[in-house]
């Protein structure tokens, strides 16, 4: 089972892939909307933003989100790491539910170019 150090640092790396991205995934990364990500296994929820491709003001708090995000994942913190690493498939995993996104039509159509 991956710590929250390791949840942390994935998340981490998934801030630097996004706004190391170009072309058209950069513009797809160009929202600005509040994130959650809730780590079921750890009950701990990442909070933050995602402005102009970046990942910002992340804070971690107990339980599931507080707030309800514009973007919402939901995923164990074993998924998380091995999404950012590249050794889980993302539509795959949504598709069978290993994660779980929420957000807004118009947000998973921007999205999907990242996934």
């Amino acid at each position: 089972m991956a710590t929250l150090e390791q949840c942390r640092g994935a998340l981490d790396k998934l801030a630097e892939n996004l706004a190391g991205a170009n072309g058209d995934l950069r513009g797809a990364a160009a929202l600005d909307r509040s994130v959650s990500c809730w780590i079921t296994d750890l009950d701990t929820t990442f909070v933050g933003r995602l402005v102009d491709s970046r990942i910002e003001d992340v804070t971690t708090v107990s339980g599931p989100p507080p707030e309800r995000a514009q973007i919402r994942l939901a995923m164990s913190g074993d998924d998380l790491v091995a999404l950012v690493d590249g050794e889980l498939h993302f539509a795959r995993a949504w598709g069978s539910g290993r994660i779980k996104l929420e957000a807004g039509l118009l947000d998973l159509v921007r999205l999907r170019k990242l996934l």
